[in-house]
């Protein structure tokens, strides 16, 4: 079966044999985009980030850095990397908070998709943060926006 790198020729599952591949420096980033309903807004417009559960955005950044160092165990086919950094950022713009996750290491097999755990894991956990307010939350995209570092790069057209 072509055209899917983590199938072999019966169309089974394989994991992606890097050893052959050259060690380059790989970074991705990623975003994930929140939709936040009115009576959760309203918690964030005086610059107050904490929630029932304490502070939403701090705590949301430290788990999508913590889910990113972790995708091999959560994506079955993914390889263990090692991550020389992983930046989260959250910023409200008008009714979304916009998380951003930049991810880079050295290595043989590219990183977006711990870019995009990181990102998804933390609006999983703004959710959860905020969910005693709204249950009306929706976490609306999840989407790489850069790679670089591989037999091709990747970005998003602005």
């Amino acid at each position: 079966m072509t055209g899917f790198s983590h199938l072999d020729s019966d169309a089974r599952p394989a994991m992606v044999d890097v050893g052959a591949k050259a060690v380059t420096r790989r970074t991705a980033r990623a975003e994930a985009r929140v939709w936040l309903p009115a009576e959760v807004r309203a918690r964030f417009e005086d610059g107050d980030i904490k929630g029932p559960k304490g502070p939403v955005f701090h705590t949301a950044i430290i788990a999508g850095v913590m889910a990113a160092k972790k995708t091999d165990q959560l994506i079955p086919l993914c390889h263990s990397l090692p991550l020389d950094v992983c930046t989260i950022t959250i910023a409200l713009e008008g009714e979304e908070a916009v998380i951003a996750c930049a991810v880079a290491t050295s290595h043989k097999t590219g990183v977006e998709m711990e870019a995009l755990t990181g990102a998804s894991v933390a609006a999983l956990t703004l959710y959860d943060m905020c969910k005693a307010l709204s249950h009306g939350i929706e976490i609306r995209v999840v989407r790489l926006l850069e790679k670089t570092g591989g037999k091709r790069d990747y970005r998003v057209e602005a």
